[in-house]
């Protein structure tokens, strides 16, 4: 494996006396791809952008860039840029002064500027709009004025914190694309901070998911979403049916009063356990044919499905997502293959839990 571009060495991240911000954070970032720092508001992803620009150090621990520690390189020795959530772009400039900006800090001979300036237009396309007003121009192009103006000067890795909030919902799934093809046009590292789930899934190569102070699980938006490592993750990254079982032996579960066949191995004979099954596969079908028999509660349309509620005979709460229509107050039937089950154990560590999964998928 080559050297990673970014790595963070046990940091841990204090305010005056305060709690940690970050608390022993240890990941490698590679080269030339998407990653997303996803969870909600204080977990610390926004401190870890900000400690990659420069901005901030750490208390404890080492940040380093391909290979070189750089604690206390300041933020304008470092190659990488920053888009912000508000984008900080120069109202009294017009599109072509506000990307050229740091170019002429930097005193680069006039026509090298002009020709950096138009390249970077081209790649965000807004080719022509050189002289266009930074207040006449829409939210989406306004963003796109800044990442021009951030790649501009060729870092090696772009930090994006969140650039999409602002957005109204139509245009940040338009930006997300954009976004992403953008990344893959340019083969620079991109590093992205949202709380918005769907956009994480939606957009990266990595996602690291933290949670107070610390990152809790790291993986491919699949691995994540298919092998979440606890409750939390499960709960957050996506809807979720998330209920209390026992393990009675390899591939074999128990919860909502009956056991299962499920593809899980690697635990102790009768362990508490938790159990996850999405609400997406879940199938309808009729009592004398479904694993579960469940009363049908409520049923809201939601564009591409409905989104069913029921109980079972536990009195557990199902979500269920599917084009089929059930009736309130109605016993159904649910199935679901032993694939669609995933098991996680109480406090496992993701070293452990990876460790776990190439054990049995061996």
């Amino acid at each position: 494996m080559k050297q990673p571009i970014i790595s963070f060495k046990n940091v841990i991240k204090c305010y005056d006396d305060d709690v940690p911000v970050l608390k022993n954070v240890s990941f490698e970032i590679e080269e030339g791809k998407f990653y997303t720092l996803l969870g909600p508001s204080g977990c610390g992803k926004t401190t870890i952008l900000r400690m990659i620009a420069g901005f901030s150090e750490p208390t404890e621990g080492d940040i380093y860039f391909e290979g070189r520690r750089i604690n206390n390189v300041p933020a304008n020795k470092r190659q990488v840029n920053t888009v912000f959530q508000d984008y900080a772009l120069f109202p009294h400039m017009d599109v072509y002064d506000n990307i050229a900006f740091g170019l002429r800090v930097k005193k680069l001979p006039k026509n090298q500027i002009d020709q950096k300036v138009k390249e970077a237009l081209k790649m965000v396309q807004l080719a022509g709009y050189e002289k266009r007003g930074i207040n006449e121009m829409s939210g989406g192009q306004r963003q796109r004025v800044a990442i021009a103006r951030a790649i501009v000067n060729e870092p090696k890795v772009l930090l994006l914190d969140e650039p999409l909030s602002a957005l109204d919902h139509k245009l940040r799934l338009d930006m997300q694309y954009e976004l992403r093809e953008l990344q893959q046009r340019l083969g620079i590292t991109f590093v992205f901070v949202t709380h918005d789930q769907e956009e994480a899934l939606a957009m990266s190569d990595e996602i690291f998911v933290l949670n107070n102070g610390n990152i809790v699980q790291s993986g491919t938006p699949v691995d994540i979403y298919d092998e979440p490592i606890n409750h939390y993750v499960a709960d957050f990254i996506g809807e979720s049916n998330i209920l209390n079982g026992t393990m009675i032996k390899d591939c074999l579960v128990e919860f909502a009063g009956k056991r299962f066949e499920c593809v899980d191995e690697g635990m102790r004979e009768n362990e508490p356990v938790e159990v996850v099954l999405r609400p997406e596969d879940l199938d309808l079908t009729d009592e004398e044919h479904g694993k579960l028999k469940v009363k049908v509660d409520t049923i809201l349309f939601r564009g591409v499905h409905y989104e069913i509620i029921c109980y079972d005979d536990e009195g557990n709460e199902w979500m269920v997502h599917t084009t089929k229509k059930a009736v309130p107050g109605t016993t159904i039937g649910l199935y679901f293959d032993p694939e669609d089950i995933h098991v996680m154990r109480f406090n496992e560590s993701e070293e452990d839990f990876d460790a776990r999964l190439e054990s049995y998928e061996d």
